[in-house]
């Protein structure tokens, strides 16, 4: 096994560096975060750091980059308190991808990138029309991260929009795979999801079984 020390590491090239410890951490969700300023001006933006927190209460939260870096986003969900989460499925995958431009403040990345703006009645922030699972914010917490300037910021799930309710199982599992939802390595490439299986609560005393 090859073996790569820190120093080594931190002597090469900086985005040859970047993509590799990028890519080290393994498949990651890719989703589109829709949000809105007061000045009712939407934003769109792709985050491939999605972190489930618990179940109960129900907690997603993200990683946002420094602010000097990625603003607007961090800025809307501070001011609002709102913002949504959109699955992203290949038909729509290079108009996510494009989301990750440096647009301006006055741009509108729907408009931008030829993505659908979606209400929905008594709800708050945008989303994306052409996403099959959406679900809809508040916001908990934004904890800063000293270590590199970004921050986790931690929502509370309000409402799930799921296009097709043949997805969610028996046991309220979500086969997500079958809707095409993809998931990310590194900060530019995708990939598309496949189950291999699902296995039953392990136990101490027991042989694992499949479901």
């Amino acid at each position: 096994m090859k073996h790569f020390s820190f120093s080594e590491v931190q002597s090469w090239e900086r985005f040859y560096r970047s993509n590799f410890i990028n890519s080290l951490s393994g498949f990651k969700s890719a989703t589109l975060i829709a949000s809105i300023n007061k000045n009712q001006q939407p934003n769109l933006a792709i985050f491939s750091n999605i972190i489930h927190i618990g179940a109960d209460p129900a907690l997603v939260g993200f990683i946002n980059r420094p602010r000097a870096a990625a603003p607007h986003t961090l800025q809307n969900i501070e001011d609002t308190g709102w913002y949504s989460m959109n699955h992203i499925h290949p038909a729509i995958l290079e108009k996510a991808h494009q989301t990750s431009a440096k647009y301006a403040l006055e741009d509108n990345e729907f408009d931008a990138t030829g993505l659908s703006i979606e209400y929905k009645q008594q709800l708050r922030p945008p989303f994306v029309k052409e996403s099959s699972i959406q679900y809809c914010m508040q916001l908990e917490e934004i904890v800063p991260i000293k270590q590199n300037g970004t921050f986790l910021v931690i929502g509370a799930i309000r409402d799930v929009f799921i296009e097709d309710e043949h997805i969610i199982e028996k046991d309220g599992f979500l086969s997500i795979e079958r809707t095409g939802s993809i998931c990310s390595l590194g900060i530019d490439a995708y990939y598309q999801c496949s189950l291999i299986n699902r296995f039953a609560y392990a136990k101490p005393d027991q042989p694992t079984t499949t479901l």
